[in-house]
């Protein structure tokens, strides 16, 4: 009898096509068995999405936070408020029957008082909830607590016998009011007014530049395959194989938008020579700029319901431009919202959330959970 050679090992061929313990083929157990014995085994060609579509880009364009740039800084300017309001402020020659009462600015900030005679103001006390209205009979023009004026109340008494506090206060002038004939070019009602200059918040940023390498031989080139793939953007086909050049330019992209969200910028002064700020200064990304200017909410739960969701909706509104804000939520606290808005219909016809839509189940709003009615 011949002798095979090379020899299988342990896998002897049987002489007709039947499964053996000493024929059969298993690929998985790490015993040297490969596509070079006797039986190949069924290939599956098609890439299984196992992790689904595993790209992050598109997030920027979707929220409109991208713009093109080919400088090394980008400088922007943003408005500040139209109206003159001022926080922080204290209150003196407040005593008992003591009216007018004198207003002097916080020091915070260093503001500048730019309140004219005979404007007409509106005082807060925050703490208290108190609200007084008055007319100023005298201004100073200064900075921070060198700027003050004085407030004739309409109500005839001091702020300090009306309850307010000393410090802490809001003013917010709603208007002015003068006397008939008056021509703004002298004292008292005649007193010419301060001019207002609008003054503008500027800020600044800096692209980094992000470098990605796949190295491959070019023998290794050479060797043409092909395999069904499914890519990111949703489409597939045939491609010739080099799959870790492919998934290398995704990550690329993905890296171009992660760098846009994450930045931050490099506070480091000193240090490893090459990476302090005076070289690589980093870049401010969407976050970073959240927590910085931003309005960021901690340890909002469901149980908390409207109460902790109305605070929210409170400070948004002292922002302004109410319909440019959006909220960015980590997992837990996207559940403890469709738990809150759950609850307050309980799924039930006639729930809090008809009405919003016209009373239409169809237009119901869409929550992770599975929707309110």
């Amino acid at each position: 009898m011949a002798t095979l050679t090379p020899a299988f090992g342990s896998i002897i061929p049987s002489q007709v096509q039947q499964l053996l313990n000493t024929n059969y083929l298993q690929f998985n157990t790490g015993a040297g068995n490969d596509f070079a014995q006797q039986y190949l085994p069924e290939i599956y060609e098609a890439e299984v999405e196992r992790y689904g579509n595993r790209t992050l880009a598109g997030f920027l364009r979707m929220v409109g936070a991208e713009m093109p740039m080919s400088s090394d800084q980008v400088i922007w300017s943003e408005q500040n408020r139209l109206h003159i309001a001022y926080v922080g402020c204290t209150q003196a020659n407040g005593g008992t029957g003591v009216n007018p009462s004198t207003i002097t600015l916080n020091a915070t900030g260093n503001p500048t008082n730019v309140i004219s005679i005979n404007d007409t103001v509106v005082i807060l006390d925050p703490v208290n909830g108190l609200e007084a209205k008055g007319i100023v009979t005298a201004s100073t023009v200064g900075v921070g607590t060198a700027g003050n004026f004085s407030v004739q109340l309409y109500k005839g008494t001091s702020l300090t016998t009306q309850g307010f506090a000393a410090t802490g206060l809001k003013v917010f002038v709603y208007g002015s009011d003068y006397i008939k004939g008056t021509n703004l070019t002298g004292t008292g009602n005649n007193a010419a007014r301060n001019s207002v200059n609008p003054v503008l918040t500027q800020y600044s940023n800096s692209p980094v530049i992000i470098r990605n390498q796949y190295v491959i031989n070019g023998s290794d080139m050479a060797q043409i395959g092909w395999v069904e793939v499914a890519t990111e953007d949703g489409t597939g086909g045939f491609l010739w194989f080099l799959k870790a050049e492919s998934e290398t330019r995704l990550r690329f992209e993905d890296y171009l938008e992660m760098s846009m969200v994450e930045g931050e910028l490099n506070t480091v002064t000193t240090g490893t020579a090459g990476y302090a700020n005076s070289q690589l200064p980093g870049t401010q990304g969407l976050f970073a700029a959240i927590k910085a200017r931003g309005n960021v909410e901690v340890g909002f739960t469901a149980a908390g319901g409207l109460d902790a969701f109305d605070q929210i909706l409170k400070n948004l509104d002292t922002q302004g431009a109410i319909e440019e804000n959006m909220l960015f939520l980590q997992r837990q606290t996207a559940l403890d919202f469709d738990d809150m808005l759950a609850a307050l219909s309980a799924g039930a016809a006639g729930g809090v959330a008809y009405g919003l839509f016209e009373n239409s189940e169809e237009m119901a709003l869409n929550l992770g959970f599975s929707g309110l009615p």
